[in-house]
């Protein structure tokens, strides 16, 4: 009987140890599942404009929320409002209203404005030019005038470069200087970077940029004697400028509305915007709506 008794009472005993190392991984698998189901991502997609703006504002936020992973790409603004509008990512980045972009149904997104972008025709430092008006701007961008001894240049032809179709930068550009005149068939580029080296490095070439791209190695001209200023922008005496927008499809969930109202606080609107060649939204004058119309705040 006692034999019988010890060997109950070891099968048991193994038994027991079986169960709780069995409970122990589950509630380790349980833990790392938990741990893992922390981690939040968030993808920006679009405007190359506003790229640098939210690559930079997201890097400071995931140093002071470890479990938040955010990723910005560009693409333009046709890509931003085209992939949140169909849930491929969480927020689509554009230069542009969503109202003012084909195929796109506004009314199923949210707006939420982060900056204003000034925008500027750039030329190569070689023309010979510092000023342009506006009907000689919009001559050279629908091929009227082809070189530029015309517009009191050197005696040197001119070289266009536009933005590609969908760019919320180019759509900017010829509402404010084409006023539905058709732009020239030239050679197009996807993306501000890719501008700005192509301006800098090739003679007679003209193309536009946001402030925030422009360098040492371009010129901006100014136009009808106004300069390309930020104050110039606040109050509208600038005409070519934009408000940079971050689209959600519906309400942000909890994530994204946390890192969109850090895009909106002090830290990033007071210091990181201007320093990268942005306009705060709160230092505006005027406002602009979906039709391009414009008013005093």
């Amino acid at each position: 009987m006692k034999k019988r008794s010890l060997f109950s009472t070891i099968v048991a005993l193994s038994a027991l140890g079986v169960l709780l190392t069995g409970c122990g991984s589950s509630s380790s698998k349980s833990s790392k599942s938990t741990s893992a189901d922390s981690n939040v991502k968030i993808t920006a997609v679009g405007s190359t404009a506003l790229q640098p703006l939210v690559e930079q504002a997201a890097s400071d936020y995931q140093k002071a929320n470890k479990k938040v992973n955010i990723s910005v790409q560009g693409g333009g603004s046709g890509t931003g409002l085209s992939q949140v509008q169909e849930g491929a990512v969480t927020i689509g980045n554009s230069d542009i209203f969503a109202e003012q972009q084909a195929g796109i149904k506004a009314k199923k997104l949210v707006d939420h404005q982060v900056a204003v972008v000034g925008m500027t025709p750039v030329v190569n430092k070689g023309v010979g030019i510092k000023n342009l008006s506006m009907a000689q701007l919009k001559g050279i961008f629908t091929g009227k005038i082809k070189n530029w001894k015309e517009v009191g240049g050197k005696d040197q032809k001119i070289n266009v470069v536009n933005r590609v179709q969908g760019s919320g930068t180019r759509a900017t550009f010829e509402g404010a200087v084409l006023e539905g005149a058709k732009a020239i068939k030239t050679q197009e580029q996807d993306s501000n970077g890719t501008v700005q080296k192509i301006v800098a490095s090739t003679p007679g070439t003209i193309s536009y940029l946001a402030f925030s791209y422009v360098n040492s190695k371009i010129q901006a001209p100014s136009i009808n004697h106004v300069a390309p200023t930020d104050q110039n922008v606040e109050n509208n005496k600038w005409k070519i400028w934009s408000y940079e927008h971050m689209y959600t499809k519906g309400q942000p969930n909890a994530a994204a509305k946390k890192f969109l109202n850090y895009m909106d606080s002090s830290k990033v609107q007071d210091s990181l915007v201007q320093k990268l060649g942005y306009i705060s939204i709160h230092d505006m004058k005027v406002q602009k709506n979906a039709s391009g119309a414009v008013t005093t705040k």
